[in-house]
């Protein structure tokens, strides 16, 4: 059985929105009619972003989702938080909360985790992010160089995973523990499951230590096949594998490539180059649509895996554009390639979820979880 989560829209959101609306400003490009990097869903009628995610988790279980990535980026709410807020919403829902370890001591984290386990009856679930540089990272005020990132997230979880079992003492490059240890009333709380994501030799390192999933995003099928080879080859026990999954499905292919097709008429020539990144998965994603022509479908690098999702909106550079017959076929092509889990998104959230769940995963051949 595969699980499958959705993205929840940590940053906002916008019913009618479309590919291509988006302007760029602070970190990168952000929703329009927003009071920052990111739209503010109504909150003066009195219902807030906090409401809009909870209709989001709420749509997606009754959809057949198991879970919901929760992001951290500068400019979303904290996910540690909108999980805690969100739980009494849903009763299997699973909250994979993306953090950043440098940003928090791991005793902490322990305590949290363990807390947020006891609250939900284990529901929580770790998407371990490293860190891509740039504006992003110095706004956490992080100066750590990118190799040093995945070491300090490797020691993290070190010591993360002895203070759950502890007591622990521990000095390291990066931390120092003396006794450390859960409350006794949180021993005994299951250990989340981490996602582990990053391409760079660094972070597959890591990841062979700590990964329950090794979380990549979507790339060309023979590239990821090679990728998770490489992960297998560093892991003393291999983890299983799971893709974040951009999703443009509609009842007929052309009608999805005329939604990817007025997003992009709607871009300016210079909003059709994104910023360049330090994460090596983002290079890695630009290299394989290198050299391709100007217009739309020369980006899909082979059929239905369309490499302009980042031009159009944050995130991901790969995603699936297609009917819901070619989409689902697709992501059982990626099942038989060894991927245990996905992460699907689409924009608008909350409307593109219902969609997906009620005419993409009913067709799956690997059947969800």
């Amino acid at each position: 059985m595969v699980d499958i989560y959705w993205r929840i829209a940590m940053e906002g959101d916008a019913p009618a929105l479309r590919l291509g609306d988006i302007t760029r400003g602070g970190f990168g490009p952000f929703l329009p009619g927003s009071l920052g990097p990111g739209l503010r869903t109504g909150a003066s009628d009195g219902y807030g972003p906090l409401d809009y995610m909870a209709e989001v988790a709420r749509s997606t279980e009754q959809a057949g989702f198991v879970g919901g990535l929760m992001p951290s980026f500068p400019q979303t709410d904290d996910p540690w938080a909108a999980a805690a807020a969100l739980a009494h919403d849903t009763s299997t829902y699973r909250f994979m909360i993306a953090f950043q370890p440098g940003f928090l001591h791991p005793v902490q984290a322990a305590r949290m985790s363990a807390t947020l386990q006891a609250a939900t009856g284990g529901r929580v679930v770790y998407n371990i992010i490293s860190g891509g540089g740039g504006p992003q990272q110095l706004w956490w005020g992080d100066r750590v160089d990118h190799d040093d990132r995945y070491a300090r997230t490797s020691e993290f979880l070190d010591v993360l995973k002895g203070v759950w079992h502890g007591p622990y003492d521990h000095e390291g490059r990066f931390y120092r523990v003396e006794g450390g240890a859960l409350p006794p009333e949180l021993r005994g709380q299951p250990f989340p499951e981490i996602y582990f994501s990053g391409s760079s030799p660094a972070a597959i390192a890591a990841a062979g230590r700590h990964a329950d999933y090794y979380l990549s995003w979507l790339e060309p099928f023979d590239a990821l096949a090679e990728k998770f080879d490489l992960v297998r080859r560093h892991s003393d026990t291999p983890p299983k594998f799971a893709v974040r999954v951009d999703v443009l499905a509609r009842e007929t292919e052309a009608q999805a490539w005329e939604e990817i097709e007025r997003g992009w008429e709607r871009l300016g020539e210079t909003e059709r180059t994104p910023e360049a990144s330090e994460s090596v998965g983002w290079r890695r994603g630009r290299e394989f649509t290198a050299g391709t022509g100007d217009a739309y479908r020369d980006l899909e690098v082979q059929p239905n895996v369309w490499g302009g999702f980042n031009r159009l909106r944050p995130g991901p550079l790969f995603g699936l554009v297609g009917d819901y017959h070619q989409v689902a076929a697709r992501l059982d092509e990626l099942i038989t390639l060894g991927v245990d889990a996905f992460i699907l998104a689409g924009v608008p959230h909350l409307e593109e979820a219902q969609r997906v769940g009620r005419n993409v995963l009913p067709l799956l051949k690997g059947k969800p979880s």
